[in-house]
């Protein structure tokens, strides 16, 4: 509803000539599996001068691509990006931290070196050269941002692993005839995944900044995908306005800009309540 599909995205959905909003067949496509076609912001020419908002473009246009039609699929892009790489990253990061924290010894020495690897490097010069090595495009970043982010996950689940582990409620456990791995993925895994939630939401506000940085760079989505960062990208040459005019094109950076911003602080703060209701010196 705010921002319509058009063009190659109604013909992908089945939309007819007079429909404007989508029936609910064609919404339950947009949702569950977007076309291509819907996440390729409509161009109206090319002409690199940005447009001022007007009746057909509220928010203006950069390059001939519609802001407001950017804006409002980038969200997908940014919820599905930031899902998807923490799906990834708690997964392995879960795994390799509770194997070294309850198994310790060599295990726990080689893992924890293996992390230490990874730290070793900035994270953000590691994420440019990997997306670098492996092309742009969605994939490769959230491909690239995964195998960065785990290592700091595994090392808060190690560490709770480590204390959890020597607790009344574990020994007893094992006492009663508990399997190791029952006690570790039954009794020790679920306790430590508090720290792990606060951790996980404040990254969700944070990987959109970092695939904007790459968009930014050149190395993010293919030109005309519906992302913030691609119209942060999109607006780089234009954020200094002619001489003597230094806000004349201020619409192509304040709207991206106010989506990022909005999107990381919403996540922030849910990171902060969570932290505070799940701190048990709280209760």
């Amino acid at each position: 509803m705010l921002a319509p599909p058009q063009g190659n995205c109604r013909r992908a959905l089945g939309m007819g000539e007079a429909q404007t909003i989508p029936g609910p067949l064609a919404y339950l496509r947009e949702v569950v599996a977007t076309p291509d076609a819907c996440l390729q912001m409509p161009r109206v020419g090319f002409a690199a001068q940005p447009n001022p908002p007007a009746a057909d473009a509220p928010l203006g246009r950069v390059n001939g691509y519609d802001i407001r039609y950017g804006l409002v699929w980038g969200t997908r892009t940014a919820i599905f990006l930031g899902l998807t790489v923490l799906a990834i990253t708690v997964t392995v990061g879960a795994l390799v931290g509770l194997t070294a924290g309850f198994l310790g010894g060599v295990t726990d020495n080689l893992l924890m070196r293996l992390t230490d690897v990874i730290f070793a490097f900035p994270a953000l010069v590691l994420i440019l050269v990997l997306v670098a090595a492996l092309g742009p495009g969605l994939l490769n970043i959230i491909i690239a941002l995964s195998l960065v982010s785990w290592a700091g996950l595994a090392r808060v689940v190690r560490s709770e692993v480590l204390r959890l582990r020597e607790l009344e409620f574990a020994a007893a456990a094992q006492s009663l005839g508990a399997s190791r791995i029952r006690v570790a993925l039954r009794h020790v895994l679920p306790n430590a995944i508090g720290p792990l939630l606060t951790i996980v939401v404040l990254e969700m506000g944070s990987l959109p900044i970092v695939a904007g940085t790459l968009s930014f760079l050149g190395l993010g989505t293919p030109l005309g995908y519906a992302d913030w960062g691609q119209l942060i990208a999109l607006a780089q040459k234009w954020i200094q306005g002619p001489p003597g005019e230094p806000f004349a094109y201020w619409y192509v950076t304040l709207f991206p800009g106010l989506c990022i911003f909005a999107y990381s602080l919403g996540w922030s703060l849910l990171g902060d309540s969570l932290a505070e209701a799940l701190d048990p010196r709280n209760r």
